[in-house]
């Protein structure tokens, strides 16, 4: 089995995303691990103009996340997006946040390819499928 291609970003906790003791709030792992995915399609040449263009969007059709230890204010941390899957008209991603080595949050991410108005599922077009199932499917070096 390949290993997966994994974008990285890093971030830093600030007091706005803690609760009184300092801790990250949990629902703020969801805000990280959204950043990671935006900035991961936008390396991908994928930007706000190309995922909003009027004609199509991504959602969020199915989430599970998993928490193992807390992140604290201050701290240095890194949220990944990769690619899992790629089908016609979704995608799935494996996301983390971590602390240096440790493991923080994982989580399943499935995203739905809709039609912006009727918010019914649409194929992704094929230039965006392509480059999608090539960051899923790197060559081999």
């Amino acid at each position: 089995m390949s290993e997966l291609r994994e974008f990285s970003l890093p971030l830093r906790v600030y007091i706005e995303d803690t609760d009184a003791g300092g801790i990250v709030y949990y629902v703020n792992y969801l805000k990280y691990i959204e950043r990671a995915r935006t900035e991961f399609m936008r390396s991908l040449g994928m930007d706000r103009a190309a995922i909003f263009n009027g004609d199509l969007m991504f959602v969020v059709s199915d989430l599970s996340v998993n928490y193992h230890r807390p992140a604290l204010l201050d701290d240095q941390l890194q949220a990944t997006a990769a690619l899992t899957a790629v089908g016609g008209a979704s995608l799935k991603l494996k996301q983390c946040v971590r602390r240096g080595a440790d493991l923080l949050v994982d989580a399943s991410v499935s995203l739905a390819c809709v039609n912006p108005q009727s918010l019914a599922p649409r194929r992704i077009p094929k230039a965006m499928l392509d480059t999608l199932r090539a960051a899923h499917n790197p060559p081999r070096e």
